[in-house]
């Protein structure tokens, strides 16, 4: 089956540029000049991920990326934009993009980049999943480290399991919180960072991956 990606940019030739590197990856690309054109588009066929840019006339790329949010919590997204401050970016991940590519950029690096949003998609999609000696099983809520079982509370398992199902992918604070704790809670970004101390702690015998906070945004998983 065709994987479908969807490139929004109002540079005509690097959109062209762009959707004709990922069709020559393996990919069906679509292009779209702006963010209204891709929300009609997305109507009419399904995407597996979304390149876009930021700067376009009429809806920029962060509301086009708000927009895609409403209508799909999970496609990933990849923003492509000169704009190289830590403010945007910072803006971009609060949306709930997954990625972001400063231009001028290698199309050969594009391309490895949504090939790895696409494998991403795919973890987050399984109900197990594993990090070099550590097993983690969503339905059960149990995990291993080397056969013997870690001893995880509910919170801690789901936080590790988010962070683990996408690599690399930078989670704000309010984002886990919006998502692990309960709009009513009193649960603040201190709540995340004492969680994240814990986690570090009781997976320190895990040889796949670290949790690295990223200052100014939130944490991620990488893996080894």
């Amino acid at each position: 089956m065709a994987v479908n990606i969807l490139v929004v940019e109002d540079d005509e030739k690097l959109n062209h540029i762009v959707c004709t590197f990922l069709s020559g990856s393996g990919y069906r690309a679509a292009g779209c000049l702006n963010g209204t054109d891709a929300l009609k588009k997305m109507e009419e066929l399904h995407f597996d991920a979304i390149v876009s840019d930021i700067m376009m006339p009429g809806m920029d790329g962060f509301e086009f990326a708000e927009r895609v949010r409403e209508l799909d919590r999970r496609i990933p997204i990849l923003f492509m934009t000169a704009r190289d401050d830590m403010a945007s970016k910072q803006r971009g991940y609060n949306l709930g993009i997954d990625d972001y590519l400063v231009k001028p950029f290698d199309p050969d690096e594009l391309v490895l980049r949504v090939g790895a949003l696409l494998r991403r998609a795919n973890i987050s999609e399984s109900r197990t999943l594993a990090a070099g000696n550590l097993t983690m099983d969503a339905d059960e809520h149990t995990a291993y480290v080397n056969g013997e079982e870690l001893p995880l509370t509910v919170r801690e398992f789901d936080i590790l399991f988010k962070l683990l199902s996408y690599p690399k992918k930078t989670f704000t604070r309010s984002q886990l919180m919006e998502s692990l704790w309960d709009y009513d809670s009193s649960a603040t970004s201190r709540t995340v960072d004492v969680y994240m101390a814990k986690l570090r702690e009781k997976t320190a015998a895990c040889d796949g991956f670290d949790i690295v906070t990223v200052h100014g945004l939130g944490y991620k998983a990488v893996l080894r």
